[in-house]
């Protein structure tokens, strides 16, 4: 009876240090996640406070300026939606393609391994060196010159081992027996993987290319490596014509606020207008998600 009371006396105090661990533990990750909303708040506070009286529908719709006063992100808006318009269908069809291939058609082995380390390796390469590779190649070597397509491949090069990475994982979250009964049912490998495999994994995928897409949204760098300059230039009417983006034109007003406080509050207002872009075209993406999703 003795050794059964000290076993349990044991068991009843390892116990209760478990839960005072488990509970400082869970103390420590709200005190991070409250202190990363608090300085997010802060943030967001101090952009609207110095957007206000700024952010108007002239802002919008005016042409940059060399007056803080008459300088609006229309041009900027229109060149970060032609861009989009590049990255979005040149992502998703090589980054679905290249998921497909590796998880459908190669077998487990080094080639496999391979490819999947190297496309790991480059989500860590920093932006700036995709920026080099676009100037190198699309830039120069192909001789684009800095407009909406080299910005928009550059940029789809950036973002594609995220696709890639994302469409792996949700097709191998397709359960097995779906592959095996439309087998059974005399279908091909292409016809199972387009007609069962596919929209089973689609929801997921897009998923993937939100994360991606707002990723290419807000990157600055490798715009500015390929020369994308924030000037009076004329709006973009097609992909082979020069642009700016939000972000590059919020890169240099905060580089000029300096020399002119009223720079500062442009970069401000134009940080708004870009965070209600980004989340427009996430709203969208998650709803065309839900849409298509199905369970299983």
């Amino acid at each position: 009876m003795a050794e059964h009371y000290i076993d349990h006396a044991r068991v009843e105090s390892r116990m209760g240090r478990r839960i005072q661990t488990n509970r400082a533990v869970r103390g420590v990750f709200l005190a991070s996640t409250m202190f990363g909303l608090v300085v997010l708040a802060v943030l967001l506070y101090d952009v609207i406070s110095d957007s206000l009286g700024w952010l108007d529908w002239n802002f919008l719709t005016s042409p940059p300026s060399f007056s803080a006063e008459n300088a609006g992100v229309a041009g900027a808006i229109t060149g970060t939606l032609w861009l989009m318009l590049i990255v979005g269908p040149v992502t998703m069809v090589i980054g679905v393609a290249t998921a497909i291939y590796l998880e459908e058609y190669v077998k487990k082995g080094r080639v496999r391994t391979f490819f999947e380390t190297n496309i790991s390796n480059l989500a860590g390469v920093p932006s700036i060196v995709f920026g080099l590779l676009g100037l190198t190649v699309f830039v120069r070597l192909l001789g684009m010159g800095s407009v909406v397509l080299a910005g928009g491949l550059t940029m789809s090069l950036l973002v594609l081992p995220i696709v890639i990475v994302a469409a792996q994982e949700a097709l191998r979250a397709v359960p097995g027996y779906l592959r095996e009964a439309s087998y059974g049912m005399g279908a091909t490998r292409w016809q199972t993987i387009r007609n069962v495999v596919l929209p089973a994994a689609l929801p997921s995928i897009l998923t993937g290319m939100i994360l991606a897409m707002s990723r290419a949204i807000g990157e600055t760098a490798p715009l500015i490596a390929i020369g994308i300059p924030a000037l009076l230039i004329p709006l973009p009417s097609s992909v082979f014509d020069s642009f700016t983006v939000l972000p590059v034109q919020i890169y240099y007003w905060t580089i000029d606020a300096p020399l002119t406080a009223e720079y500062a509050y442009l970069a401000a207002a134009a940080i708004i207008v870009l965070l209600v872009i980004m989340f427009t075209l996430n709203s969208a993406a998650i709803l065309i998600r839900n849409k298509f999703q199905k369970r299983f």
